[in-house]
């Protein structure tokens, strides 16, 4: 088997070639390759090594194949030294993408030179993990203390030109790269340009202070996480001694840090979120259907979000209302989310104003007549979406795809009213929908493989994580989220506080607790789903009877100043003794006697009850995997990625 690295001599310079597509992952093969191509052209009469790579982009990182396997020689941490102890002038040509282990290869060459649209990173981090082959080390003696810790903290890649400023790239080549990278290595040796072992780099001055600065700050901004915090460890490690006790440092943190829970978890997520993607019985060889047009039923906040969505992803969409007034108010919504962006620094005003350019308005059906798909966004009564989709199936052309935004809705029941049941599924968005990843695709009874295969592959166009789920009430995340409510209710009522029960859960992780979620909803979202339901579905009364009483006294959540908390004119929330008060009344009336209740057993009992409902899930076939329900949890409800999902962590603590 021909090895993935080549190398030839091109005058006085030996050229390194990496050719492992599709990303030139830093395979066993290709690790051995670079070992061995150092060790032909330590002895032959290049002056210079210029390391290059094929196809689409430089070194893109590790091999995931190899993640969870044996590790085999040569490591990763020794070729970069190997590499860097080089006696001939070392250089690395980057273009697409250096990260992770590929940019710590970078990190060993001399110079490094890169096309202006490469990018370079050190995303270990989003794995739980830190740089381990000295990119801790190297990183901040190149670039100094705070850009080495934005980098590896964050995780997030850099432009070329952003990391020259930074001194992590050297040169910037116009042109091929190929002919440019070895006019610039013959320039270092006309030059006589020195050697420069980064590990033999002092790191720049700095005020130490900036160590517990950022550690402040991710304990805020990274709550919970161990990787950002090992991270600031070792580039202090770095700053206040030798390279060699620090890469030591390193290499301790490393394997602390693969062994430990949260590294398994964000391990899985990542696995998960790829798994997601593939619907299992979908045939390969299905035909997509074009998807070049689409109509949004409805423009409220959420239809607005919708479209903003498929215009940021460059599809025209016309946005549909009942009035013109309707429609210039969701249009208007739509304007000040982009002057928002813009504001934020997320959009250009010349990006925001093309997107905008692509939704039009329409209060009228026939105006549809010749769109690819179109999204019912209308707020949830099953008898209008059935009217709206009758009247879509009346004026859509053949082959047009006809999707339902609904959150919990029988998406069967409205496929039914009209004459083509096999082109309707839902696609259940996120609030904000132009903001959130995640995307429930809803596989009705009778939804045709190539609707389904052609939405799955749209989600991804317009930037979402899509996952598949069958026909039940609320799909995966919404049909969890009614036991998880329960039990968050018979907390109070049994003893816990409002602010007691969303520190809980926020000191384990989620981005919100779940009453503030409540607040932020709306309870009287819940209040009107549940009287759509018997008193059966409604279940147990304790778990709704105290929502409902503030529904009933006026406090609707935020909106209204006021639910499980008061909210000043910034909705800041404070607790509220009336609702402390209420709570206590209701668990009287309902014979329930209080204690005292801690916080870890808030935890086990709210994710214990979406393990529960998840094992139902998956047993009656509406998700695809386990897996599946722990990405739909993590992208749309803000439960932990580094505990790996409600599924993952119940498996976890099972042992």
């Amino acid at each position: 088997m021909s090895s993935p690295v080549k190398y030839t001599l091109t005058g006085n310079i030996g050229v390194v070639t990496v050719d492992n597509p599709p990303v030139n992952a830093l395979s066993h093969a290709v690790r051995q390759g670079l070992l061995d191509a150092f060790e032909t052209a330590a002895g032959d009469a290049s002056e210079a090594l210029l390391l290059v790579c094929e196809g689409r982009t430089f070194i893109a990182g590790a091999d995931i194949s190899e993640f969870g396997q044996p590790p085999q020689e040569p490591f990763l941490p020794d070729l970069c030294d190997r590499m860097e102890a080089s006696d001939k002038l070392f250089v690395a040509a980057i273009h697409g993408t250096a990260l992770g282990g590929g940019f710590e290869v970078a990190l060993s060459a001399d110079y490094r030179c890169a096309v202006p649209s490469a990018k370079v990173g050190l995303p270990e981090v989003m794995l739980g993990l830190l740089p381990g082959a000295g990119g801790t080390q190297r990183t901040p003696r190149l670039a100094g203390v705070d850009a080495a810790l934005q980098l590896m903290t964050s995780g997030k890649p850099i432009p070329a030109a952003m990391a020259k400023e930074a001194g992590l790239v050297d040169e910037i080549i116009e042109g091929d790269l190929v002919d440019g990278a070895l006019t610039y290595v013959q320039k270092l040796l006309d030059d006589n340009a020195p050697r420069r072992s980064t590990s033999a780099l002092d790191v720049p001055e700095h005020d130490a202070a900036i160590f517990d600065q950022f550690r402040a700050v991710l304990g805020k901004k990274a709550r919970g996480q161990v990787a950002p915090q090992a991270i600031v460890d070792c580039v202090e490690k770095a700053a206040a001694t030798p390279y060699e006790e620090g890469v030591a440092y390193e290499r301790q943190r490393f394997m602390e840090l693969m062994g430990g829970d949260q590294s398994k978890a964000l391990r899985h997520f990542f696995f998960a979120e790829r798994a997601a993607a593939k619907v299992d019985d979908l045939p390969r060889d299905v035909e997509l259907r074009n998807v070049e047009s689409v109509a949004v039923i409805g423009g409220g906040t959420m239809g607005g979000g919708i479209a903003m969505t498929f215009a940021n992803a460059g599809i025209p969409v016309t946005l549909v209302e009942i009035s013109d007034e309707a429609l210039e108010r969701g249009l208007a919504i739509i304007d000040r989310n982009y002057a928002g962006s813009v504001k934020r620094g997320k959009l250009s005003e010349d990006k925001a104003a093309a997107c905008r350019a692509l939704i039009s308005g329409a209060t009228d059906y026939s105006q549809l007549a010749d769109v690819d798909l179109v999204i019912e966004a209308v707020f949830e009564n099953l008898n209008l979406k059935k009217e709206i989709f009758a009247k879509l199936d009346d004026v859509c052309k053949d082959g047009a795809i006809l999707a339902t935004n609904t959150s919990y809705q029988d998406v069967n029941e409205i496929a039914a009213a009209t004459k083509r049941p096999q082109d309707v599924l839902g696609l259940h968005f996120f609030s904000p929908a132009h903001i959130m990843k995640l995307l429930e695709v809803v596989r009705g009874e009778k939804t045709a493989d190539d609707v389904l295969a052609t939405c799955m592959k749209l989600a991804k166009r317009i930037r979402k994580v899509p996952v598949v789920a069958g026909v039940c009430y609320g799909f995966i995340g919404n049909r969890m989220l009614q036991p998880y409510a329960q039990q968050t209710q018979l907390l109070l009522l049994e003893g816990a506080t409002p602010e007691q029960v969303d520190t809980a859960m926020e000191n384990f992780g989620m981005a919100m607790g779940p009453l503030r979620v409540f607040d932020l909803a709306g309870l009287d979202v819940g209040y009107k789903a549940r009287e759509a339901l018997s008193e059966e579905e409604k279940g147990d009364p304790a778990g709704y009877r105290v929502p409902d009483l503030l529904v009933e006294a006026g406090r609707l959540g935020q909106k209204s100043g006021s639910g499980f908390y008061s909210y000043d004119e910034n909705r800041k929330p404070t607790p509220d003794p009336e609702v402390h008060k209420m709570i206590e009344d209701t668990a009287s009336e309902l014979g329930i006697k209080r204690r005292d209740i801690s916080d870890d057993e808030i935890v086990e009992r709210l994710v214990g009850a979406l393990v529960d409902e998840g094992h139902k899930i998956i047993d009656e076939g509406i998700a695809q995997r386990a897996s599946d329900i722990d990405v739909v949890y993590v992208y749309g409800y803000g439960f932990p990625a580094f505990r790996g999902g409600p599924m993952f962590h119940a498996s976890l603590t099972a042992g």
